[in-house]
């Protein structure tokens, strides 16, 4: 692994924090592991819409951190997460390499290995009773993977979930998330209200306008879309996003889910 090589190479002393160190920095620890991950999983900028090398560096990362301190809930859900979405990977990219959304993949190509384990990790770490909000995602993630076809996916439960994470986490982007969920349960009337609420803190987010966009196609607001996707297109600084976002301009329909 690259992380790991930096590591040696650069002979860095190898110390086993104390527990009480560890415990007083978790949630720093996790959250820079999960943005390098993020950073991987979906590049915010360049040629590449994918960093394996930078995905793969965070799992280990994470998988480290975990045998360091194997009964923490959050730790593990960090864990199964990213082993979730890596589940994924092989379906993720089409033969061009550009991006195929989760409602379009070939569920076929997934992991069912790499599922299995990490569903095992979420029933470790939900036995523990101190939910958060990495292992919340986690939960989420496997209600998506559990769905044989895009079609069979749990929309109500996992809409049940994000209102758990928003206990937690009452960030923008985690409305943003459950208002994709709402439009399966609720509709896209009440799904675009709810995104439209975020506007006053999500407006230079590429993924507000991209997720509004698909909502007012699904309403038949055809030239409102297009200019939100456009607005969309200008803010991503990823060419697969930017290519992806182009074809649903002069699209008759988009789902709410078609985000990459």
């Amino acid at each position: 692994m690259r992380a790991k090589r930096k590591i040696v190479d650069a002979n860095v002393p190898y110390r086993i924090p104390s527990r009480g160190e560890l415990a007083s920095r978790l949630n720093e620890v996790l959250a820079v592991i999960y943005l390098v991950f993020n950073e991987g999983y979906l590049s915010t900028a360049g040629s590449e819409p994918i960093r394996r090398d930078l995905a793969r560096d965070a799992e280990w990362l994470a998988t480290l951190l975990m045998r360091l301190m194997p009964q923490e809930p959050e730790v593990i859900g960090l864990v199964a997460l990213i082993r979730l979405h890596l589940a994924r990977w092989p379906a993720r990219v089409d033969s061009r390499g550009a991006l195929v959304v989760l409602e379009k993949q070939d569920r076929s190509l997934w992991d069912p290995h790499a599922i299995a384990d990490a569903t095992r990790l979420i029933e470790k770490a939900s036995a523990v009773g101190r939910p958060g909000p990495y292992l919340i995602e986690a939960s989420i993630a496997a209600v998506h993977c559990e769905a044989k076809r895009s079609e069979d996916t749990d929309w109500p439960q996992i809409l049940a979930l994000y209102n758990v994470l928003a206990e937690f986490d009452q960030s923008p982007i985690v409305k943003l998330n459950r208002a994709i969920a709402l439009r399966y349960v609720g509709g896209p009337e009440a799904a675009l209200r709810e995104v439209e609420a975020t506007a006053p803190l999500l407006s230079r987010y590429h993924l507000y306008h991209a997720t509004r966009a698909a909502l007012l196609r699904q309403l038949g607001r055809l030239t409102e879309a297009d200019l939100a996707e456009a607005e969309a297109i200008r803010l991503t600084q990823n060419s697969a996003e930017k290519e992806l976002m182009a074809k649903r301009i002069t699209a008759p329909a988009a789902s709410a889910a078609d985000m990459p």
